[in-house]
């Protein structure tokens, strides 16, 4: 752990707000904060936010304390309970909806509504529960089709924007002697990015977030429709072989070496790419194709980290007031850059990194991400029915004839979890 008291300059490079800003108030007391923001390069953007912080206000003490990200999964509860800070780090979607329903983060709805966070419209959903917005977001990470586009240039190939044009865009891959997707399955979650997709695409950013809350049965025809998309993949031999027995990076060298073409996985998998030795050249993305024609709207995984008030927040003030300092198009510009934590703003009146990724990610959730954000299979779900989940699907994609037991396991388990 660490403590900031009244710090000098920032950690992370940054250019004083002027003292006539939004965020410029006149606060006092002390403003306590707990972050599980650990990593050499998340730590160094938090301590220069609370130092930026404390410095803009004279009359308030800034009290940081880091702790280890892993153990703040479960020291998280006592600390809301025991002695609250008034501010902490945490996830959006379902993995808040504990501490929603505990209690223990505070409703800040009324802040929204009075315009506290503008430019953060589009994530809004992530953080609401009963209709009631718990918390903001400050940074995200798209996920989508990373490919060869020297192969695809090859091949003749266009990026596909329907499913139709996905699977002949597989199948002349798979007759020029490639695979069309690497995928690493031998720890369950690459899966759970497939179903996500496909289960938007087929069904809707709204019907997948009612089966995350238990709502609706794995045996529906609906989630049947969904497996019946990705067996079309699976049945022409579109993914590698043998995937169950890699995991997620341990794949990447078959897209690196062009025996697969295109990988389903989030932003952070690009600086693997490169230093795998393909150019910007050879790589590009594109958001993940329509399915069903009904299905208009394009819910994206955008997995979500988070800033919460805790419910027995002392200095509710200052709490307000560093969320909407650290949700401003300013400060989001600059944390998420290359010098900070490399991701995305989710501030739509941020700037973005130049970096040709980062930027296409941001163009596609700031504009095209029309259905809605989810947080990624393993956050969107309770974790219990997220570990049953993940490893039905791993053997769906290895022996898509179970498909009936599968299904039937994770309705037992749906009815027993929720």
């Amino acid at each position: 752990m660490r403590s900031i008291f009244k710090t000098g300059a920032a950690a992370l490079a940054v250019t004083t707000i002027i003292a006539g800003s939004a965020f410029a108030q006149d606060l006092s007391g002390t403003l306590r904060i707990i972050s599980d923001m650990s990593d050499p390069a998340p730590r160094a953007v938090m301590e220069g936010l609370a130092a930026e912080f404390d410095e803009m206000h004279p009359n308030l003490t800034v009290n940081l304390t880091v702790v280890d990200r892993e153990a703040w999964k479960t020291q998280i509860r006592n600390a809301l309970s025991a002695n609250p800070p008034d501010v902490v780090n945490w996830y959006a979607a379902n993995r808040m909806a504990p501490f929603v329903n505990a209690g223990l983060f505070m409703d800040i709805t009324e802040w929204w509504d009075a315009g506290d966070f503008a430019g953060l419209e589009s994530v809004r959903g992530a953080l609401t529960q009963n209709d009631r917005v718990w918390g903001v977001p400050y940074t995200y990470y798209q996920w989508g089709v990373y490919y060869r586009e020297d192969i695809f240039n090859e091949l003749g190939l266009s990026e596909p924007e329907t499913w139709e044009q996905e699977l002949a865009n597989c199948q002349i891959i798979i007759d020029s002697g490639r695979h069309c997707y690497a995928i690493g399955s031998r720890f369950l979650w690459p899966a759970g990015g497939w179903f996500d997709y496909l289960n938007m695409r087929t069904n809707g950013f709204d019907f997948h977030m009612a089966l995350a809350r238990g709502e609706v049965p794995w045996t529906d025809d609906r989630v049947r429709a969904t497996f019946a998309n990705w067996r079309q993949l699976i049945d022409m031999g579109g993914f590698i072989p043998d995937h169950q027995t890699y995991d997620w990076q341990e794949a990447l060298p078959l897209m690196i070496n062009g025996e697969a073409t295109a990988y389903l996985m989030g932003n952070f998998a690009v600086d693997l790419m490169r230093s795998g030795g393909l150019t910007d050249d050879q790589l590009d993305f594109y958001q993940f194709p329509m399915i069903n024609p009904e299905v208009t709207a394009m819910g994206e995984d955008a997995p979500t980290d988070t800033f919460h008030v805790a419910a027995g927040a002392q200095n509710v003030e200052a709490a307000r007031a560093f969320l909407q300092f650290v949700t401003s198009a300013e400060v989001q510009t600059r944390i998420n850059g290359p010098e900070g934590l490399g991701q995305l703003p989710v501030n739509a009146n941020a700037s973005v990194a130049d970096d040709e990724f980062i930027q296409q990610g941001f163009e596609m959730l700031s504009q095209n991400a029309t259905g809605g954000i989810a947080q990624f299979f393993d956050r969107d779900w309770p974790a219990e029915m997220a570990s049953v989940g993940m490893e039905g699907l791993q053997e769906f994609m290895v022996f898509p004839d179970r498909l009936d037991d599968i299904l039937d396991r994770l309705e037992a388990a749906r009815q027993r979890v929720y």
